[in-house]
């Protein structure tokens, strides 16, 4: 049994785009944005195409996130059609978790210098 459960996913000829909803199971309070556009990726087959989270919603007493992606062709096109705010978010996000990661080896690093 897939984590993963497709509620709709529709092409959307007008606005060039495809729109995915699905239910990410178990992960209720643990999923970011960007490890389920992972996700939506991988199981899709999307390289090399823009997916853009919209939504990532929580059901109450149930373990279950609710998500809505727009995957897109071009980038150039999906800064036309949804809100700056939407990318700045995704750049927060991704700086966020890149800021993690180097903190991280960096921090292990000075403790082992003062031990010394």
């Amino acid at each position: 049994m897939s984590m993963i459960e497709v509620t709709r996913d529709v092409k959307n000829p007008l606005l060039s785009r495809r729109e995915i909803t699905c239910n990410f199971k178990g992960l209720s309070g643990r999923l970011k944005k960007l490890e389920a556009v992972d996700m939506i990726s991988k199981k899709f087959n999307l390289e090399g195409k823009i997916v853009v989270p919209i939504l990532l919603k929580n059901e109450t007493g149930r373990p279950v996130i609710s998500g809505s992606f727009y995957v897109y062709e071009d980038e150039k096109l999906a800064k036309e059609h949804l809100k700056a705010a939407v990318f700045a978010r995704i750049e927060k996000a991704k700086g966020a978790a890149a800021k993690a990661e180097g903190e991280a080896p960096s921090d292990q690093a000075e403790v082992k210098e003062e031990s010394k």
